[in-house]
C-alpha cells in the first residue's frame, strides 16, 4: 500500500505486480464503499438508457466493441501478459475467445430473451401466455485473476447484451485489465455502461451490498462462500464459479498419445493455475503404463522459466506457492511418488511440472484444489472405478473422458459442470454450451442461453383472450361449477395410469 495526497484529500492505492520480476505494473485506487455506491448509482442511470435499445441496437454497439478489442489484442495481450506472467500466446488465445463469446451474446439475445407465446393449458384455453426476459438493471461482476479476460467476459457480455449496465471489479492482481475493458467500451460506446472498481476484498464486498441486481462471482470456493454471505444481507441473488478438482479418465482403447498430450496441456497450462486445470487423470491399467510413459517424455519438453520462448508463467500469487509445496509434499510422506518433478520442482516464481503416482485417494493432492502444475497418475482396473473416484470429491466443475467407443457413456455417469470427450477444455469455447459446475464449484451458468438468462428475471404475463364459460375466480361462483370442475378434471387427470415395467 502507498499513501498518496491530493488536495489534502489521502487516496489509498495498491500496486499490481509483474510476477515474473516482482516489478510494478501500475497503481490503482482502492475504491470505498461510498465511492463503489456512486458507481453502482451511475450505473443504474446508464442501465435505463442501455436497457431501453433495442436488441439491433445493442448487438451493434457490442460488436463495435468486439472490433475494438480485436484491433487492439496485441496491446491486451501484453497487459495480461505483465500482470499475470503468462506468455503473450496464451493471453493471445484467451482474449480471442473472450471476442467469440462477445459475438454470441450480442446475436442470440433477442432469440433467447424476447417475449414468446407459451401454451397455457385446457383449463386456461382463454388465456394468451406470454413470458420475456428482462434485465436486472445492474450487474456486479466479481473477477478472478487468471483468466482476467476470457472469464470476466462471460459475465460481462451476457450481461450487457441482455440490457444490463455492469459494475467490474477485477482481482487486485489484474486491475489494468478491468481497466482497459471499461476504457475500450467507453471509447467506443461514449457511455459509461460498463465501469470499473479496483480495490481489495472491501471493494468486492461493497459492491456487493450496493444494490445492484445480482452479483457473477469467479473465483476460490472459500471466497465465493463469502461473497454469498455478504449478498444475502440484502438478499441479491448470486452466480458462483468456483473452485475444481478435474479428471481425466482414460479408456483401454483411448488414443493414447492423444490423451497424454490433452492431459499434459490440461494440467500444465497457465502453470496450473486454471480452475478447469487438469489435476487427477485415471487410466485403464491395460494402458496405464503406455499412457505414464508418453505423458512423462512430453511433460519433460515443458519447462517454465523467465524467458520469452518459456511454454508455462510464473505462479502468479506468491501464497500459493506453499500450498502446491504442501500438497506434494503430503503426497510424497504418505506414499507416493514423484515420476517427474516433486518439491523441488516448486521455486521461488516459477513450478515445474510435476507427476505423482501411487498417491491415497484421500491425500491432499487428490482432494483439495493444488492450483499448480502438478497432476496425480492412478491406474484403475474398470471405468466404474474410474467413475467412482472422479465422483469421490466435492468438486464438481469439468471432466474429461478419453475412449473411442464409450466417451459419451462415461462422460454423462461423471458428476460434473461440464465434460470434453477426447479433448480437454473444450466446451469452455463453445460459446451455446453452458459453463458452471455443481458441489463446491458453485452453480449458476455463464456462455449460451442459460448465461443470458442468468442476467435476467422471468416475466410472465397473461391476457384474457375471450371470457370463460365459467368464471372461477369470482365469489359469485356456483356449486354447479364447482362440479363441473371437478369432473374435468377427472376427466382430464384422473385416469388410472399404468407403471412401467422395470428393466432388468
Amino acid at each position: 500500500m502507498t499513501q498518496t495526497e491530493d488536495r489534502l484529500e489521502t487516496v489509498t492505492t495498491f500496486d499490481s505486480l509483474n510476477p515474473r520480476t516482482g516489478d510494478v505494473v501500475a497503481s490503482h485506487p482502492v475504491h470505498t464503499a461510498e465511492e463503489v455506491a456512486q458507481t453502482v448509482a451511475r450505473a443504474h442511470e446508464e442501465a435505463a438508457w442501455w436497457g431501453a435499445l433495442s436488441y439491433d441496437e445493442r448487438e451493434a454497439h457490442l460488436l463495435a466493441w468486439k472490433g475494438v478489442i480485436t484491433r487492439r489484442l496485441p496491446q491486451l495481450a501484453d497487459l495480461v501478459h505483465q500482470e499475470t506472467g503468462k506468455p503473450h500466446a496464451d493471453a493471445t488465445l484467451e482474449a480471442a475467445l473472450a471476442i467469440d463469446h462477445i459475438h454470441w451474446a450480442a446475436t442470440h439475445a433477442e432469440k433467447v430473451l424476447k417475449r414468446r407465446r407459451v401454451p397455457s393449458g385446457l383449463s386456461m384455453v382463454n388465456q394468451a401466455a406470454t413470458v420475456e426476459y428482462r434485465p436486472f438493471g445492474v450487474v456486479g461482476v466479481i473477477g478472478p485473476w487468471n483468466y482476467p479476460v476470457f472469464t470476466p467476459l462471460g459475465s460481462i457480455a451476457y450481461a450487457l447484451a441482455a440490457g444490463n449496465a455492469v459494475v467490474f471489479k477485477p482481482s487486485e492482481h489484474t486491475p489494468g485489465v478491468g481497466e482497459w475493458l471499461a476504457g475500450t467500451f467507453l471509447a467506443t460506446i461514449g457511455r459509461p455502461v460498463l465501469q470499473v472498481v479496483t480495490g481489495l476484498g472491501d471493494t468486492g464486498a461493497a459492491l456487493c451490498r450496493s444494490g445492484v441486481g445480482k452479483v457473477a462471482f469467479t473465483g476460490s470456493t472459500a471466497t465465493g462462500k463469502r461473497v454469498m454471505a455478504t449478498c444475502a444481507e440484502t438478499l441479491t441473488p448470486v452466480v458462483i464459479e468456483a473452485g475444481g478438482k478435474d479428471s481425466v479418465i482414460v479408456d483401454e482403447d483411448a488414443d493414447i498419445e492423444a490423451a497424454a498430450d490433452a492431459a499434459l496441456w490440461g494440467a500444465a497450462s497457465n502453470a496450473g493455475q486454471t480452475c478447469l486445470g487438469v489435476e487427477r487423470i485415471y487410466v485403464h491399467e491395460k494402458v496405464y503404463d503406455e499412457f505414464l510413459a508418453s505423458f512423462v517424455d512430453k511433460a519433460r519438453s515443458v519447462t517454465a522459466y523467465d524467458g520469452p520462448d518459456t511454454k508455462i508463467g510464473p505462479i502468479t500469487m506468491p501464497s500459493q506457492l506453499e500450498i502446491i509445496r504442501s500438497h506434494i509434499q503430503d503426497a510424497l510422506d504418505r506414499g507416493g511418488r514423484a515420476v517427474l518433478g516433486g518439491v523441488d520442482a516448486v521455486g521461488e516464481r516459477y513450478v515445474q511440472p510435476t507427476i505423482l503416482v501411487d498417491v491415497p485417494e484421500d491425500s491432499l493432492a487428490v482432494q483439495e484444489e493444488t492450483f499448480g502444475p502438478t497432476v496425480t497418475v492412478a491406474k484403475v482396473r474398470t471405468m466404474d472405478e474410474a467413475i467412482e473416484k472422479t465422483n469421490a470429491t466435492r468438486y464438481a466443475l469439468g471432466s474429461t473422458v478419453f475412449s473411442k467407443s464409450r466417451g459419451m457413456e462415461i462422460a454423462s455417469r461423471v458428476r460434473s459442470g461440464m465434460s470434453a470427450v477426447n479433448g480437454v477444455m473444450t466446451f469452455a469455447g463453445v460459446p451455446s454450451l453452458p459453463f458452471g459446475g455443481v458441489g463446491d464449484s458453485g452453480f449458476g451458468r455463464i456462455h449460451g442461453p442459460d448465461g443470458l438468462k442468468e442476467f435476467t428475471y422471468s416475466k410472465a404475463i397473461t391476457r384474457q383472450r375471450f371470457k370463460p364459460m365459467m368464471v372461477l375466480t369470482s365469489f359469485t361462483r356456483t356449486p354447479e361449477a364447482d362440479q363441473k370442475v371437478m369432473g374435468t378434471l377427472m376427466m382430464l387427470h384422473g385416469r388410472k395410469g399404468t407403471l412401467p415395467k422395470r428393466k432388468r
